[in-house]
């Protein structure tokens, strides 16, 4: 991988990582269509950790009101109540995933990155997207969900697992179809996606130690760089806009995806 490739593909990953169009998909088939090697795990570790730098700093706020209402809570000592209710729904809602991706991430990784697959869980996911705002009840905020709701959006974020799906999009889904004001359901999928990509940076960077592949650094940091920066700009702007626009632009552009992935591979 050079270091234009480098570049172009953490671009791809900071843009997609939490718009609801699969960030994963994107990045199996921008170098399956270019024809570019694989980016290496190396790669994929370093633009995981940009994103999860943007998100971070996005959110630094609310993850440290987040995280001290919640150890608060836990040694009885004065707190925001809604804050660390908050917190736990966040890990509620990881525990499925974490657990899917223990048991099928490599059968999944196996078999279930093909175009074909990414097609037909874009088209059906997006339309899901759709139908979800266009059904939406508005009733409550992030701060609200408690532990039922935590617990079936994540049982729902386990299937973002699927290369197509989009863990934005299928969490923004299940927010929306629960109750959640657009912004609320975004800015709950977007507070859910920090231990999902940690999670998801640490089992990386433990399969990178195992390996014996060189590691070209100046790609790594342009990658890591890249995708950080936009993914910051992506959360801003998608969060500013979200309310205005609503999720026809994306299942629109998915659907487009998906019959051009169709159209290219069946």
């Amino acid at each position: 991988m050079d270091f234009i490739e480098a570049i172009i593909l953490a671009l791809v990953q900071g843009l997609t990582e939490f718009l609801p169009i699969s960030s994963s998909a994107h990045l199996i088939l921008v170098p399956q269509i270019l024809g570019w090697t694989d980016q290496g795990l190396a790669f994929d570790v370093a633009v995981h950790f940009g994103t999860l730098l943007a998100v971070l700093w996005y959110f630094r706020t609310e993850v440290w009101s987040i995280m001290r209402a919640w150890c608060a809570a836990r040694f009885g000592r004065a707190h925001d109540a809604a804050d660390a209710r908050l917190g736990g729904s966040i890990i509620i809602a990881t525990l499925p995933v974490m657990l899917a991706g223990l048991l099928f991430e490599e059968s999944i990784r196996t078999h279930l990155r093909s175009p074909l697959v990414i097609a037909a869980a874009t088209a059906v996911f997006g339309v899901a997207l759709w139908i979800a705002d266009l059904r939406k009840k508005e009733v409550t905020d992030e701060h609200a969900v408690g532990w039922s709701t935590a617990l079936l959006i994540g049982c729902v974020q386990a299937l973002a697992l699927i290369p197509g799906t989009s863990r934005s999009g299928i969490t923004i889904t299940a927010g929306l179809a629960l109750g959640l004001s657009r912004p609320a359901a975004a800015r709950f999928s977007f507070l859910l996606s920090i231990p999902a990509i940690a999670g998801a940076a640490i089992l990386e960077s433990a399969r990178l130690v195992e390996s014996v592949v060189p590691v070209a650094w100046d790609a790594i940091g342009a990658g890591l760089a890249v995708a950080g920066v936009s993914a910051y700009f992506c959360i801003k702007v998608f969060l500013q806009a979200i309310e205005r626009i609503g999720m026809l632009p994306f299942m629109i552009y998915r659907l487009l995806l998906a019959g051009w992935l169709f159209w290219i591979f069946v």
